[in-house]
């Protein structure tokens, strides 16, 4: 693999966590693996990786375009790898507020709709 495909894990494991990243490797299939080493170098090894901005901003960008889009099957997982970026609930919020006065109410607020509920979930599971 490449320099950016092994700098794009290391992030994509800093920023998701070890069990999550390892859950998916495990699914990973000959027919997915174009895809995987693509998000892995784009996204990971990209985009996640630059210091342009912090991790908490690209975080809350993330979710806000997640919701903006309709892409509403990631934003649980960007929301449980806040416990890792640094974006508080209220920087979810602020982000999911700017959805909704730009890209649409419903789409607020449903995303907060997934918020609320995996931010329960991560509560619960620190119990």
């Amino acid at each position: 693999m490449s320099d950016r495909f092994d700098e794009g894990m290391k992030t994509r494991r800093e920023v998701l966590g070890d069990a999550h990243v390892d859950r998916a490797e495990a699914a990973k299939t000959e027919f997915d693996l174009p895809f995987q080493t693509l998000i892995t170098e784009g996204a990971w090894g990209t985009v996640w990786s630059s210091d342009a901005i912090s991790r908490r901003e690209r975080s809350m960008l993330t979710l806000a375009l997640l919701a903006a889009t309709g892409n509403f099957e990631e934003i649980p997982m960007h929301i449980r790898a806040t416990a890792r970026t640094g974006a508080s609930k209220q920087d979810v919020m602020e982000a999911f507020q700017h959805v909704a006065i730009y890209a649409g109410v419903p789409k607020a607020n449903h995303a907060i709709k997934l918020a609320k509920q995996t931010f329960a979930e991560m509560e619960a599971s620190d119990d």
